[in-house]
């Protein structure tokens, strides 16, 4: 069968498929022609990688399982290398989970002390919260706030290496965290409309060039660098593998941090991003914000030229 009968019976996109190929994963007969040739285990093979990354694994992590496959087994998850895969996936959704519960709990303290710190329930005012809020211009153009000086909420947040970090540590030196919408993967398609929203593009180009200019940012006094974003830990590790990323990216699912900073979203497709913002902190505070970020692709000599422009003391 050609590759749009093998990506409909699979249940995945051509892209997916292309991508599966493309990572080895997959690797169809060629007919004379030199066309690709899918049988029947090759549409065997695509469905276990789409249902083994539905509940969270890497591409790469599916390489027991469809091994396991192509030994003859009827099913993926029969083999010792399949079983120890998936208990090092239990072992991360448990460190995940106590994870969150710790959030959870940090947010619901987080709530009680704002709570009590509000003299009037309808405003605010006085709050170390308070945005103040104001418009300058078209959407995407001109929100403004007073950033610079708060505190990072105690927030715990996943990292694609596996650590819990916190960005309100006061033993931290400066950190640069770059907030972005959605980086582009070869197996998941963008939301219908994507390259028509304003800033929405360029998180791929962002995350190249932090990548390209993150010795210059540690060499101009940034102690620790991150890409933030609403998409999951193993998505995350996905895009720090594939770009070759060398710093960390975190993920925000429920956009904690959006809520506790009242920082700006957006939505597409009934779901909600982070809209492009980067914040140098220092020992956990905020000194400098980005906003808005016209030129991801260029963005990282912009926080570079301002950290040595403005040296730590």
């Amino acid at each position: 069968m050609k590759v749009g009968e093998a990506a409909r019976r699979a249940g995945v996109t051509i892209r997916a498929l292309r991508y599966y190929e493309k990572l080895g994963l997959v690797t169809p007969r060629r007919s004379r022609n030199d066309y690709r040739e899918y049988e029947p285990l090759d549409v065997a093979l695509i469905r276990e990688i789409k249902g083994l990354m539905d509940l969270g694994f890497t591409a790469a992590d599916t390489k027991p399982f469809l091994e396991c496959l192509l030994a003859g087994n009827a099913r993926a998850d029969v083999c010792p290398e399949s079983l120890a895969a998936y208990r090092r996936a239990i072992d991360d959704l448990s460190a995940r989970i106590d994870q969150l519960g710790e959030r959870r709990e940090t947010l619901r303290a987080c709530l009680e002390a704002a709570i009590g710190m509000v003299p009037d329930s309808r405003s605010d005012a006085g709050s170390p919260w308070s945005l103040e809020l104001a418009w300058d211009g078209e959407e995407g153009e001109g929100w403004r706030w007073p950033l610079a000086g708060r505190r990072m909420p105690p927030l715990v947040l996943q990292s694609s290496s596996g650590e819990a970090v916190h960005l309100n540590d006061r033993a931290s030196g400066r950190t640069v965290v770059y907030l972005y919408p959605l980086t582009g993967s070869p197996v998941f398609d963008l939301p219908k409309g994507w390259e028509q929203i304003p800033g929405a593009r360029g998180c791929t180009a962002e995350a190249c060039n932090f990548r390209d200019h993150h010795q210059d940012l540690l060499e101009a006094g940034a102690r620790r660098v991150f890409g933030l974003s609403s998409q999951s830990a193993a998505y995350q590790r996905e895009v720090v593998g594939r770009l070759r990323l060398p710093f960390a990216m975190l993920s925000d699912e429920e956009l904690s941090l959006a809520e506790a900073m009242g920082l700006p979203t957006f939505d597409a497709e009934g779901r909600r991003f982070y809209r492009r913002i980067t914040l140098v902190l220092r020992a956990g505070v905020v000194e400098h914000a980005f906003f808005p970020v016209d030129a991801p692709e260029r963005h990282a000599a912009e926080v570079l030229a301002w950290l040595t422009a403005n040296p730590e003391r």
